[in-house]
């Protein structure tokens, strides 16, 4: 009998949480069935985005916009390996191999139902409002966000509810998201803000939009937002009817792969990301900006602790 198990065998069996675990990658504050993670498959990112279900036994990468089963991510994270080396590694890292004899309990596939119940305007919420402040953008979301409020149901309905920023795309879809999860309610798109007819300024995501927004509030571009780089076809279709576009991508290995292909589609294009040097993508160099005033209102707020009270009540 082979030590082994077979693909299926490892697909219904195995799990990420364990192996991504034992590969030395550790989640952020768990929230809902999913994990959250800083994504391994990708250098430099800032947010934790890459995502998994345990339970489904399938992850997401929505900085890469891809994702799988277990194998799935060892051929992706192990890319000199071929197939068979690639299962037999995820079963030497986890140590698993069949039991003798062996009672399979496969993962039974689950239907997930994303369902918008309610929209507010933003500042409703403190937690998405201090989520949107930490990020150096609130005062400019005010004009593009909403607050969108929905539950995930599964086929056991069993319902979990949550709350999030959320601005539409061109599917007419909620793109959402908060301190600990982004996505999208519905088909994936891009987002288009009509302004100047020749003139257009695009991003990867709505929160390096708004950080730009914040440093040029009175630029007439209009604005293509591709929430996921897989969306890059279509945002320079779209980019195709102005004369003039700015990119604004992240300056990791994507971004400035993603950079590169539009560019020599629309050769005229312009790679504005310098503006940001130094810095990972827009909103960090907005962060890294918000930083002084956050430690001088923090130390003003602390003011008292500091005073010495020489009697009691």
């Amino acid at each position: 009998m082979s030590n082994l198990l077979t693909a299926r065998e490892l697909k219904e069996q195995g799990s990420l949480v364990d192996l991504l675990s034992r590969l030395g990658y550790q989640p952020v504050p768990k929230r809902g069935r999913e994990r959250m993670y800083y994504s391994m498959l990708r250098d430099n990112g800032t947010q934790p985005s890459f995502c998994v279900n345990d339970d489904l036994g399938v992850w997401f990468d929505h900085g890469a916009g891809k994702g799988g089963n277990i194998i799935d991510f060892g051929l992706a994270y192990w890319k000199n390996l071929g197939f068979n080396e690639v299962v037999k590694k995820i079963q030497d890292v986890c140590s698993v191999a069949p039991a003798a004899p062996r009672v399979l309990r496969p993962r039974k596939p689950v239907k997930v139902y994303h369902v918008v119940e309610k929209v507010k305007p933003l500042g409703a919420h403190p937690a998405i409002t201090e989520y949107l402040k930490s990020r150096g953008v609130f005062d400019v979301a005010k004009f593009y966000l909403s607050e969108v409020y929905y539950y995930v149901e599964d086929d056991n309905d069993t319902r979990k509810h949550y709350f999030a920023a959320g601005w539409l795309n061109e599917n007419n879809s909620w793109e959402v998201r908060n301190r600990y999860f982004k996505g999208c309610m519905g088909h994936k798109g891009i987002t288009f803000i009509p302004g100047h007819p020749k003139q257009a300024a695009i991003f990867e995501g709505f929160i390096d939009f708004l950080s730009w927004r914040f440093e040029n509030p009175d630029a007439e571009h209009s604005i293509i937002v591709l929430n996921t780089l897989t969306l890059l076809h279509q945002a320079i279709n779209k980019a195709k009817a102005f004369s003039c576009l700015d990119i604004y991508f992240d300056r990791d290995k994507a971004g400035v792969l993603a950079t590169r292909d539009f560019i020599k589609a629309l050769p005229y294009a312009t790679d504005r990301s310098k503006v940001y040097q130094g810095f990972n993508d827009y909103n960090d160099k907005i962060k890294a900006q918000l930083k002084p005033f956050v430690v001088a209102r923090e130390e003003k707020n602390n003011f008292f602790s500091k005073v010495q009270v020489p009697f009691e009540r």
